[in-house]
């Protein structure tokens, strides 16, 4: 080997020390047999530095040692290789491997050729992806430094945008894993470990948030060696560079980035609060793109504001903002967390509620009502102890929850016996209690609050201004109503309800006359409900609109085939709710029914009960006379049992007054009902209106019945409500009179 005259006089001086320096070194690795061409290369470029980081020489004296020193050290930049060591093509054999099988594609590859004016072959550098070379006694050191700074160059080139794109995909997972942070802290600690992994360093650093009103800046979460940092003030940081760096930040609301030291990113976040997060990074992040840390600090500053948004929906689904009290999700969820404990039957809970709210908060306006609820709402949290848990559970109700099996609920006794102070007067409240006991409970939190509410009801419906408590009974009797309700939804659909028909007799003759379409519920396992069971559950739930449309459509139909079947003579009488009458659309219902099936109107005829009749008796009269013009009859059922005023008798024009079952067992026995069948059947002679008795078991009280003036008569003396495919045979053969006989089914 050969150096020039320069040479000699470049390496003949020992190297100076290099300047001290935190910057991390690029890493030459020299792969040569020669050991003085390692000594003379690390000689010329001591104490050099190329684009402001020194240089760390890594040795390597054969094609085993560089494998070695290969397998241990990743991160070269550059590697001086001589082409021929252990053979002539040791050295292009060694790009290959670095290549190919150590997978080292961003380090650069000098080669330095031995014999003088040796060039390896075009296709040799394209083949084995070689970056430079030169004939070792013709690099200088001018030449080598120019060589070296072009290939570092280049390969920092190359970790910037390789670190760009796994940047950007890091950003994309970084913004997923941020938006399934809960709370600030939560997602602050997020942003350090991202931002962390981004530059591909560990977790060190901080973030602190400045809010407005002069209040100090506040560390609200911490990494690594920064870890005791967190919930601390920021001017409690010892370290002053890193304080004025973050400082900086919030300041300028920009990012900020010192060389060697660290960055400190500026989130912008909703008025009132910014953050800005610190890592360290030494030299990390000269090989990411700035561009990238914008974008990352852009999406870190989207993620913030859902996070905020998340937490005030959080805070809104949890607490009440009027009162400053939990509200009804926030008691449900300590009430399910209490009772799933293992002595969590242990407890009592409450319901306060306000009486006559609806009609102050109307009377008085909803600022007096929201400063009546805020007081009422201080009232109970003072009244009832620190270790009580209030929350709010409706618009005018408070629950209250004592965590101990033995709680004094004497606390709410005279609890409002004084008068609050409401936007400065002076207001009496009254409040009526339901108690439940958690013992007494049998499921979760929701089940414990209806319990509260049912001894709330049965409170309000003994006494406003009193306290009832929960009855075991009282609650499986209501869930016993609303299962019931349930299955009745499901038996419409699955067609588990259908009609019997029940003959109306002409007691004169036997003769039918007409037949009352009766609901029934038989259940999928065979199970008869009774009529006075589900009808109720039914107008009360609104279903009675459905039902009673599905009725009288299927009587319509049936009493149109009795007309085929040479019947067109005989009633068909269909039992109407109030609920029904008054749906605006019940006469568009009825009329598209009869149209439907085609029966002439003149065959149907519409029960209604005396109470509800003479209830709205203006309407009601109105209302009637529209189904007369229709064509339809009109019956009272029930008759007897209500207050009719006989001057709306007369102007409702109706056809038929049926007696109550009730006066009719009474006949021929010491009760007075006998008499009172005798009273109606003489009114309906004097006002000319036809009468049915219904209920007649006996052929005595039919026979009575008629002497006294009742025509018509139906019960089991002639037959029980019959199905369709009974009831069709019978009317056949009982229409003309032939004596009607019983019949059971």
């Amino acid at each position: 080997m050969s150096f020039r005259d320069d040479d000699l006089l470049e390496f003949a001086t020992e190297p100076q020390p290099a300047p001290a320096t935190t910057a991390v070194p690029w890493k030459v690795a020299i792969v040569d047999d020669d050991e003085g061409l390692h000594r003379s290369t690390e000689l010329s470029l001591a104490g050099t530095e190329i684009l402001g980081r020194p240089l760390a020489f890594l040795h390597a004296y054969s094609v085993s040692d560089a494998r070695a020193l290969f397998a241990a050290e990743r991160d070269i930049a550059v590697v001086l290789l001589d082409v021929g060591m252990e053979t002539r093509d040791a050295g292009l054999r060694l790009v290959d491997e670095i290549r190919h099988d150590l997978h080292m594609r961003d380090v650069r590859i000098i080669l330095r050729t031995d014999p003088p004016g040796y060039v390896p072959e075009i296709a040799a550098i394209r083949d084995y992806d070689i970056n430079d070379y030169g004939n070792k006694s013709e690099l200088s050191c001018t030449q080598l430094y120019a060589s070296l700074t072009a290939a570092i160059r280049a390969y920092q080139q190359i970790r910037i945008v390789k670190a760009s794109r796994a940047g950007l995909a890091r950003i994309v997972r970084s913004s997923a894993e941020l938006l399934r942070c809960e709370g600030l802290a939560d997602f602050a600690g997020g942003v350090i470990t991202q931002l962390a992994g981004l530059l591909g360093l560990p977790a060190d650093g901080l973030v602190c948030a400045r809010r407005e009103g002069g209040t100090p800046c506040e560390v609200v979460a911490a990494a690594g060696r920064f870890g005791r940092a967190s919930r601390q003030p920021l001017d409690a940081l010892q370290e002053p560079a890193i304080r004025a760096l973050l400082e900086r930040a919030l300041a300028q609301r920009a990012n900020v980035v010192e060389p060697g030291q660290g960055i400190a990113l500026y989130f912008g976040s909703r008025p009132g609060r910014d953050l800005a997060a610190y890592v360290e990074t030494g030299h990390a992040a000269d090989e990411l793109d700035p561009s990238l840390l914008e974008m990352f600090r852009a999406n870190v500053s989207v993620c913030l504001d859902n996070v905020d948004l998340v937490q005030r929906l959080n805070e809104y689904s949890y607490f009440d903002p009027l009162v400053h009290l939990p509200n009804r999700r926030q008691l449900l969820e300590l009430l399910d967390a209490h009772l799933h404990e293992r002595e969590g039957r242990r407890g009592v809970l409450a319901v306060v509620d306000i009486d006559h709210f609806g009609e102050i908060n109307g009377a008085f306006g909803y600022h007096y009502g929201d400063a009546l609820l805020k007081g009422v709402a201080a009232r109970i949290v003072a009244g009832c102890g620190a270790k009580v848990r209030v929350a709010r559970v409706g618009s005018d109700s408070f629950a209250v929850f004592w965590t101990a099996h033995d709680a004094d609920v004497s606390s709410l006794d005279g609890l409002f016996a004084d008068p609050l102070e409401v936007e400065g007067e002076s207001a009496i409240v009254s409040v009526t209690i339901g108690i439940v006991r958690l013992d007494d409970v049998g499921g979760d939190g929701s089940e414990a609050l209806e319990d509260a509410y049912l001894a709330l009801k049965r409170a309000k419906q003994a006494e406003r201004g009193s306290v009832a408590r929960y009855n075991r009974g009282v609650s499986e009797e209501i869930r016993g109503r609303v299962n019931l309700l349930h299955n009745l939804r499901g038996a419409f659909g699955a067609n588990e309800l259908f009609l019997v028909f029940q003959p109306q007799i002409e007691l004169a003759t036997g003769r039918c006359v007409g037949a009352e379409a009766l609901l029934r519920w038989r259940t999928g396992d065979g199970t008869m409900i009774p009529p006075d069971r589900f009808i109720p559950l039914a107008e009360r739930s609104g279903l009675i609109l459905s039902i009673g449309e599905w009725v009288l459509r299927r009587a319509c139909e049936e009493a149109a085939r009795m007309a085929q079947a040479g019947h067109g003579s005989v009633r068909m009488a269909v039992n109407v709710s109030v609920i029904q009458f008054r749906d605006p659309h019940f006469l568009g219902r009825l009329r598209a029914a009869i149209e439907d099936s085609g029966v002439a109107p003149q065959q149907i005829e519409l029960e209604i009960t005396e109470s509800v009749a003479m209830g709205e008796g203006d309407r009601m009269i109105e209302l009637f006379g529209r189904i007369k013009a229709m064509g339809l009859d009109i019956a009272i059922d029930d008759f007897g049992t209500g207050f009719s005023s006989l001057s709306h008798l007369q102007r409702m024009n109706v056809d038929r007054l049926k007696i109550d079952r009730a006066f009719i067992n009474d006949i021929g026995g010491a009760g007075k009902g006998g008499e009172i069948a005798g009273l109606v059947c003489g009114l309906g002679d004097r006002l000319g209106i036809e009468l049915i008795a219904e209920g007649i078991e006996q052929a005595e009280q039919a026979a009575r019945l008629q002497a006294m003036g009742c025509q018509l008569g139906q019960g089991y003396h002639f037959a029980r409500p019959m199905p369709a495919d009974d009831w069709r045979p019978w009317l056949d053969e009982h229409a003309a009179g032939r004596g009607a006989r019983l019949l059971l089914i």
